[in-house]
């Protein structure tokens, strides 16, 4: 059943030692993935991601701020005007000045708020000069992606590696088992060479999916019969991992992916070796080094 449910396997162990880094000592450095007690977001990779970082904490202190200045209102009107400092209450119904004041600064706030919020959205949605395009395609409960024809025209589907999967990879050492994080860690991870522009088409071939990777700042719903995109420039190299995001069933929260950002040598070494691996048999991928996990 294991050689029926994965369709192709990772790349050789030689193409760990040319591209590992270990993951278990980069998640701890906040990239990558979660990490236990972590109340910040995860460390930003892209440019988008950094700039949605910044826009959050700039937020957070607006409406620290704004809250703040609400609250010393409520307590300054709570103790200057309650019955025993204020036995003759005032009758002003109207202040215009108030009015004017109340209406226009909050207006105001949210000007200077939507202004880096539309820029933000220009810069996710509207993709630059692609270096490198990958189609992702969602299944229940996998992802499929596909490289273009001038990077060799092949594919690959990537499923979660199971506990046992884990243990085995441990066994051959393939590495630690911190390397491979639970309900993240792939068979087949997605490479892609580092500080370079790429495209990604998302769509599914059966149900809703979403696409998400907090490190790069992206999220994108797969919808059957519609073609969504999404990009991201990696500026450090490692892996990355991302899950599906969007309630597909019963295998939703066991559909993780992995994007390893390495540099362009060691990318082209493992495009070389892919094209081989993954090549293409009629309409399906030719089944090569299954159940094959990289070293880390």
């Amino acid at each position: 059943m294991t050689s029926i449910r994965r369709s192709v396997g990772a790349a050789a162990g030689w193409m760990a030692a040319a591209m590992g880094t270990a993951s278990s000592a980069f998640a701890q450095d906040g990239y990558g993935q979660a990490v236990p007690w972590q109340l910040d977001l995860q460390k930003a990779a892209t440019p988008v991601a950094e700039f949605i970082h910044s826009f959050h904490t700039g937020l957070l202190v607006t409406i620290t701020v704004i809250t703040l200045f609400v609250l010393a209102l409520l307590i300054y009107v709570a103790v200057k005007f309650n019955e025993k400092a204020n036995p003759n209450p005032s009758k002003t119904t109207h202040h215009v000045g108030l009015e004017v004041a109340w209406t226009l600064i909050p207006v105001l706030i949210l000007v200077v708020i939507a202004i880096p919020s539309f820029r933000l959205l220009k810069q996710q949605i509207v993709p630059p000069q692609a270096d490198l395009t990958i189609k992702a395609t969602g299944h229940a409960w996998y992802w499929r992606f596909e490289y273009p024809k001038d990077a060799g025209g092949f594919e690959f589907e990537a499923r979660m590696m199971t506990d046992d999967d884990i243990k085995d990879a441990v066994a051959k050492g393939k590495g630690k088992k911190e390397d491979f994080p639970r309900l993240l860690a792939v068979d087949n991870e997605v490479v892609v060479p580092v500080n370079k522009n790429v495209v990604v088409q998302v769509t599914a071939a059966d149900v809703l999916h979403a696409l998400a990777m907090p490190s790069f700042g992206i999220k994108v719903d797969a919808v059957p019969g519609r073609l969504n995109q999404t990009w991201f420039r990696a500026t450090r190299e490692g892996i990355y991992y991302g899950q599906c995001s969007e309630l597909c069933g019963k295998d939703h929260a066991f559909m993780p992916l992995a994007i390893r950002v390495v540099s362009e040598e060691k990318y082209a070494a493992w495009l070389a070796d892919a094209k081989k691996k993954f090549a293409v048999v009629g309409d399906a991928p030719r089944q090569t080094a299954q159940n094959e996990v990289p070293a880390r």
